[in-house]
């Protein structure tokens, strides 16, 4: 269980309710072209952290030649590494593989057998492989289709949904989580991640949402650690990560100096 100091409540002072009604930040950067500067240069880096299931993320990178943070930041935003997640989509596991279909399609024909971390870490490289095949490996379009099937993706990339662009730049966000990509992200060598802690700030019930609140918190507090998972219950969680106590400490000033109480 990751240690939890204190259960945080965030008060949104003054203008800072604001952030409710923006939209996403017109200035993200140009994904197809940052998940080739990914393939290119970053690819074979390797985790920050040790992460759970961690021998059969290798295994499955080593089998479908497939960069093992890839397949770990697809872990990390569709379940947060939780093998009994289950989404209202009825996707299940680690890697969230879509029941019954998708999971027919790989050879999986036991609902039970998505609970095991290999065999959905399997299934879901095994998908991810296939759709790189599709679209002659842009990475980009593969997510995009893992997240809304290759029958509403083209090939040629265009008329992406809006949904699926997002999906793309989200599970992007945790690959610079899994490699500690970036100033906001610390790794620490041979560390757990299930000792890092977390706590979640606020909750919304709109991906888009969340998303403008990070991104605002960000140029507010650019010292730190957030993060946002899209939970099976549909919701949004933006979420405070911490190393230790001192850390947290340490969070909870810049919280308050960006405008917001933790009680």
């Amino acid at each position: 269980m990751r240690e939890r100091f204190q259960k945080l409540v965030i008060v949104v002072l003054g203008a800072a309710l604001t952030v409710l009604a923006m939209t996403a930040d017109a200035s993200r950067p140009d994904l197809d072209a940052a998940w080739q500067e990914y393939s290119d240069n970053r690819s074979s880096l390797q985790p920050a952290y040790t992460f759970p299931h961690a021998t059969c993320f290798r295994a499955a990178s080593l089998a479908y030649g497939l960069p093992e943070s890839l397949l770990l930041a697809v872990a990390r935003g569709e379940s947060d590494f939780e093998a009994t997640a289950r989404s209202r989509a009825n996707a299940h596991g680690v890697m969230q593989i879509l029941w019954p279909d998708t999971a027919q399609h790989l050879g999986i024909y036991r609902l039970s057998d998505l609970y095991d971390p290999c065999t959905n870490i399997d299934a879901g490289a095994r998908y991810l492989k296939e759709l790189l095949a599709r679209y002659d490996n842009n990475l980009h379009l593969a997510l995009a289709a893992y997240n809304y099937g290759p029958g509403r993706i083209n090939r040629n990339g265009n008329g992406i949904p809006s949904g699926a662009e997002w999906y793309s730049g989200y599970i992007y966000r945790h690959l610079n989580y899994v490699v500690g990509s970036g100033a906001e992200r610390r790794p620490v060598n041979d560390t757990l991640y299930s000792e890092i802690g977390q706590s979640t700030l606020l909750t919304f019930g709109e991906p888009y949402r969340a998303e403008a609140f990070i991104e605002r918190l960000e140029k507010q507090a650019p010292g730190l650690n957030l993060d946002w998972f899209r939970r099976g219950t549909g919701e949004f969680e933006v979420v405070l990560t911490y190393a230790d106590r001192k850390e947290f400490d340490d969070s909870a000033r810049q919280l308050a100096g960006a405008g917001f109480r933790l009680d």
